[in-house]
């Protein structure tokens, strides 16, 4: 797949999928903005993506800071084909009586609300090129809910009835809207749903390995190939991937 002259934002791009996922469309041929809330992370992945990528320093659960930087990458590369939303935050495992509303407010702006405010700024760019295509990373725990867990499957499960709805909007302006679902991944938010210094790394590897039936972590790369078959996939929209190892069997 061809991606010369397109041009894509990925959210969360300075880390994890997101880089992984910059990378990709890059070798691919798009110009790509990393937008990113940690300003070093976006620099230095943009950096080692050559003149093609652009950092974007953006805190996705502000309105005012995502409007920002969608004129910032219009203002840069003139269009926008792409959006893959793969910014988000995990959650410490937390019986839900002790769950403060602080940190439930976080999860779900940061997960969720995000979503609508770049879908929210950057679709009117995209109708005025004739179409494009959203592609927002959510997770299994969306579908396969676990305890301890409430504020992020919430999140994510609204991300996945969110990717429905605006697929069904946005089909008659030309702009297909699919989610993917990583299973356990290997990346640095893997520790932090146990807490930090809780639980040893061999054992955080254990505890996921172990439900996932393939027996072994995602990788943030097959993600990025899951995106890439979505971005060319013309004929995919409202469509929910499962990238898991059948973890949500």
């Amino acid at each position: 797949m061809n991606l010369k002259e397109k041009v894509a934002i990925v959210t969360g791009g300075g880390s994890g999928m997101g880089r992984a996922t910059a990378q990709s469309l890059v070798r691919k041929g798009a110009r790509v903005a990393v937008a990113d809330l940690h300003e070093t992370a976006a620099r230095e992945t943009a950096q080692a993506l050559g003149p093609t990528a652009m950092a974007a320093v953006t805190d996705v659960s502000i309105d005012e800071s995502v409007e920002r930087m969608v004129r910032q990458v219009i203002e840069g590369f003139g269009r926008i084909d792409m959006l893959v939303n793969c910014a988000g935050v995990p959650m410490t495992f937390t019986p839900v009586e002790e769950l403060e509303e602080t940190e439930w407010d976080r999860i779900l702006k940061v997960n969720t609300k995000s979503v609508y405010l770049t879908v929210k700024h950057a679709v009117p760019h995209m109708k005025r090129t004739g179409g494009g295509t959203i592609i927002n990373i959510a997770s299994i725990a969306g579908v396969r809910a676990r305890p301890g867990l409430t504020a992020y499957c919430a999140s994510k499960g609204a991300v996945l009835s969110l990717t429905q709805a605006l697929a069904l909007e946005l089909a008659p302006d030309g702009i297909r809207v699919n989610a993917i679902n990583p299973g356990p991944a290997q990346t640095p938010m893997l520790k932090r749903f146990v807490g930090e210094g809780k639980t040893a790394e061999r054992d955080i590897q254990k505890i996921f390995v172990e439900s996932v039936p393939l027996g072994f972590l995602i990788e943030p790369e097959d993600i990025a190939e899951a995106v890439l078959y979505l971005a060319g996939a013309r004929k995919i929209t409202g469509e929910i991937l499962n990238v898991d190892g059948g973890r949500g069997i």
